[in-house]
């Protein structure tokens, strides 16, 4: 990597490969850090946080002031559609792997659910977060960057 007028150049194209399923999951799985995107206004809403993996669902913490708690219905009521990233990329050299994750969000109601929650994720944030969002995954999609690509593929 190179610097120039202050700013670090592009590391060189990777080769990229698709994930499935299972392995994007697992993937997710190994890091404790992603982005949420929900609708807000019509509008799409981006927040950093931390989730579980738990039986193939993603579990979030929230409180209940929070944009997407204020959004999110039972998992008796109407779903609400997300999008969910994580990923894993070196900032020099660009390999790593970047995993999203489309599919319904409800808030956990179940006082057992929410206590088995609450001892398997820790907030990153000095926050009470009493609530908790599952995302029940519909489509995942993952990639894989690794390598130099060739000429002949970039």
């Amino acid at each position: 990597m190179t610097i120039e007028n202050n700013r670090p150049s592009p590391a060189a194209p990777m080769q990229s490969t698709q994930l499935d399923r299972s392995e994007a999951l697992r993937l997710l799985g190994s890091v404790s850090l992603g982005r949420i995107v929900f609708t807000r206004h019509a509008l799409p809403q981006v927040r950093p946080v931390n989730h579980v993996l738990d039986g193939g669902d993603i579990v979030i913490r929230t409180h209940e002031e929070a944009a997407l708690t204020l959004h999110t219905h039972p998992a008796d009521e109407r779903a609400v559609v997300v999008a969910y990233e994580a990923d894993a990329i070196d900032p020099e050299t660009h390999a790593g792997w970047s995993v999203v994750v489309t599919g319904y969000a409800s808030l956990v109601t179940d006082q057992r659910e929410l206590a088995r929650y609450q001892s398997m994720l820790r907030p990153w944030v000095e926050r009470t977060m009493d609530h908790a969002v599952r995302i029940r995954p519909d489509l995942v999609t993952g990639v894989l960057l690794s390598g130099r690509a060739t000429a002949a593929e970039s």
